[in-house]
């Protein structure tokens, strides 16, 4: 007996971000975007690369790898180690993820397409971690690429210290 192929609904334009609008599923404009990446890259919408973007974007915050894969087995999925660092790698090529490195020893990953950017404050002593927005970052690093005729993307910004309950410990 023949399986039908997984596949994700198709694409609709949303009229807001995912956040300001939870009745309407996050993997219907993203699914968009990473189809038309791989479109570009020569490579093909698996269902493999299906599962993982909406396990993804499903995610809360930052997350790392082995969460994810723990995630993808407790919904009975099996992705090796290998496909889900190359998926990970197209989604930040997409546009879709961003790395974050927290004490240069650990790796995670955040979505970043359709919500608000943010940066991170983070306690050496403590591990405790703020984000935070800054519109005034934001116009800095804007002038910046200007000065130097760049275009404007995005950027990402990880201050260092100490807070009040690093200086307890």
């Amino acid at each position: 007996m023949a399986t039908k192929p997984f596949s994700m609904p198709p694409a609709k334009p949303v009229p807001a971000m995912p956040a300001e609008n939870p009745a309407i599923p996050p993997w219907e404009p993203m699914c968009a975007v990473f189809r038309k990446y791989l479109r570009g890259q020569k490579l093909k919408f698996t269902p493999e690369r299906a599962m993982m973007l909406d396990a993804v974007l499903r995610k809360q915050g930052r997350f790392d790898p082995e969460q994810l894969v723990e995630d993808l087995k407790a919904l009975g999925h099996a992705v090796s180690r290998a496909t889900l660092y190359r998926t990970l790698t197209h989604l930040m090529d997409a546009g879709i993820l961003r790395q974050v490195f927290f004490e240069n020893r650990k790796v995670f990953y955040e979505v970043i397409a359709g919500r608000q950017p943010y940066d991170h404050l983070i306690c050496m002593e403590s591990g405790k971690i703020i984000e935070f927005s800054s519109a005034q970052i934001r116009t800095m690093c804007e002038e910046i690429c200007r000065q130097h005729g760049w275009q404007f993307v995005s950027h990402h910004l990880q201050i260092l210290g100490v807070s009040g309950d690093g200086n307890k410990a």
